[in-house]
């Protein structure tokens, strides 16, 4: 098998169609010694994804499926797929027809120049909210200036990966996956090539401002530990603060006299010390949460039904 696409599927039954039938018209001109083959990962969809797949499946042996038991997230949907896909080379792709599938002769063309790993990166994104752009523009930068990696900037999931960097992810076991930190962190040579992302097809999205914020905060935990120093310097700035404001009282009763008895200082102070003492707690317990799901040695996924074989895991 030359190339394996993978797509996680939530609610996407009114994109299923067009995305097989735009696949297609990709893949089947390149002429792909071994073949392709489309693995969807179907992540606990409420709508009519699962039988569109076993639809497909059943007219199309090209078409793989994997259907979990229950809802376990994007990053994990990705991880099952690469468990079990079988190309020399995989692409990442989601449903939602926003990355294009046309931009995958691209890709496998500047892959054959050598490289291990080519994202696409977005030029421009239609369709989304002021906000959301804001939101992740600053969240790839700011991830960026504080992890001791390299993540591209503007980037999603959407790239091309060789056989070599996937057993590379297959060897990464931690349950809060953040994948487009992982391939950075595998290395070899990476490049990328730009596109303008288009609106959603059809449908809503399942990346909902909660979903988000959680991807974000396993990227940052995952990947840099500039948020426990951070509790550690502010610790040390509010001791200060508290100290001179701690001498400037002394001084003021018994110097200068000019004091000036009352409790509103005295509780901005408490809360003020109060909410950046919530604030550390706060951080180390994600880092602490992160360490007890890893402990527990949980399965990423469970699979209720598919048509791919398991690929024992390199290592194992």
């Amino acid at each position: 098998m030359e190339l394996s696409v993978i797509i996680p599927i939530y609610n996407e039954e009114a994109n299923i169609g067009e995305l097989y039938q735009r696949l297609l018209a990709v893949l089947e001109p390149m002429a792909l010694p071994g073949g392709f083959e489309l693995v969807f990962v179907n992540d606990g969809s409420r709508d009519q994804s699962l039988p569109l797949l076993l639809n497909l499946a059943a007219r199309d042996e090209r078409v793989r499926y994997i259907d979990f038991s229950r809802n376990f997230g994007h990053q994990i949907a990705v991880t099952a797929g690469l468990d079990r896909a079988a190309g020399e080379v995989v692409v990442i792709i989601d449903a939602d027809l926003q990355d294009p599938p046309e931009l995958i002769p691209q890709l496998y063309q500047k892959m054959r120049e050598g490289y291990e790993v080519v994202y696409a990166k977005r030029r421009s994104r239609q369709g989304d909210s002021v906000a959301k752009k804001i939101t992740a523009r600053l969240f790839y930068r700011v991830l960026a200036s504080i992890t001791h990696i390299s993540i591209p900037v503007d980037t999603g999931d959407f790239r091309i990966i060789s056989r070599k960097v996937v057993e590379g992810l297959r060897l990464m076991p931690e349950q809060n996956k953040f994948i487009r930190g992982q391939i950075s962190w595998i290395g070899y040579r990476q490049t990328f090539v730009e596109y303008d992302r288009a609106e959603r097809a059809g449908g809503e999205t399942g990346y909902t401002y909660r979903k988000m914020i959680r991807l974000a905060l396993d990227g940052i935990t995952a990947f840099s530990d500039v948020p426990l120093k951070a509790a550690t310097i502010g610790g040390f700035v509010v001791s200060g603060v508290a100290f001179l404001v701690g001498i400037y009282t002394l001084y003021s009763r018994f110097v200068t006299h000019d004091y000036q008895p009352g409790w509103p200082s005295l509780m901005v102070s408490i809360l003020f010390l109060g909410g950046v003492q919530l604030i550390s707690v706060g951080i180390i317990g994600e880092y602490m949460a992160r360490l007890s799901a890893n402990v527990r040695q949980r399965p990423l996924y469970l699979i209720s039904d598919t048509n791919i074989p398991a690929i024992p895991a390199p290592g194992r």
